[in-house]
């Protein structure tokens, strides 16, 4: 007798983990989907979970709600086609480089750069525009925009503005990457209102520590194992790793199947407004 409710209470442990095993793994999987909410209210980091190589990440919003704001991070597409973006803090010989490699192989890129950058590399910011390439707004001290108002907000990014124009001799294209990453919803409703279109990004690796860059192996695992169809790439200048293997990576992606297409081509997007 006891033995048989020995064996019997084998049998229910056994089954209540088996099916605890199935329940936790179904779970594992309905989570992204619901991580895709863009929350109201939400502050923070924007945050990427590469969990399949070859397709897009789960993101902290999905398209519907970043369209509200104006605001993107990806194509949402099955065609292979790439938007390259390039964040710049300062310069330390590898933008050239970038830009040689994107001539090369007739991409265009959108340059998101700091009050810094422009002062300090005018010629390279000049060379940008006359290539094509879209010159966007990352602020002018890289500041945590989330814990500005409205008045602080525009301030920060006219400072800006006003320094392009004064430099470059052409208004400054309304494009906002947000410094840092941080962003809030009441951010981008104020970049919204400021005539700003929001860009986030769903395909980047840890390339901006100075004393740690990646090896080219280490790059081109990352690379090319998260690059998906209508990915919008998120690259450093500063990066030596990024200077010495864009033109090797640019071939690897085209030999994938990868177009390049410039951030005003990405739909949804507006045509391109100008800063005043």
């Amino acid at each position: 007798m006891q033995e048989n409710l020995k064996a019997k209470s084998v049998v229910l442990v056994l089954v209540l983990f088996v099916g605890a095993f199935f329940l936790g793994r179904f779970a594992a999987q309905a989570v992204p989907a619901a991580a895709k909410v863009f929350q109201p209210g939400a502050e923070g980091n924007w945050g990427l979970s590469f969990q399949e190589e070859g397709q897009p990440p789960v993101a902290n919003a999905n398209f519907e709600e970043m369209a509200k704001y104006d605001a993107f991070y990806a194509e949402d597409t099955k065609e292979k086609v790439l938007y390259l973006t390039f964040d710049c803090g300062f310069e330390n010989g590898n933008t050239p480089l970038i830009l040689d490699a994107l001539k090369k192989h007739d991409a265009k890129a959108t340059f998101f750069i700091v009050g810094n950058y422009l002062t300090t590399s005018p010629d390279l910011v000049k060379r940008m525009a006359e290539e094509g390439h879209i010159v966007g707004n990352h602020s002018y001290h890289h500041p945590d925009m989330t814990k500005m108002n409205k008045e602080q907000f525009s301030k920060e990014l006219g400072e800006l503005e006003s320094l392009y124009k004064q430099t470059v001799g052409e208004p400054m294209i309304k494009y906002y990457r947000p410094p840092q990453g941080k962003y809030s919803e009441n951010n981008l409703q104020i970049a919204k209102e400021l005539g700003y279109q929001t860009f986030f990004w769903s395909l980047a690796y840890v390339d901006w520590n100075q004393d740690s860059q990646p090896t080219h192996e280490e790059a081109f695992d990352k690379l090319l194992k998260r690059v998906h169809p209508g990915a919008i790439v998120l690259l450093h200048n500063t990066s030596k790793t990024n200077g010495e293997i864009i033109d090797e990576l640019l071939t690897k992606w085209e030999q994938m199947g990868y177009t390049f297409r410039s951030l005003d081509q990405l739909p949804g997007v507006k045509a391109a407004k100008e800063a005043d």
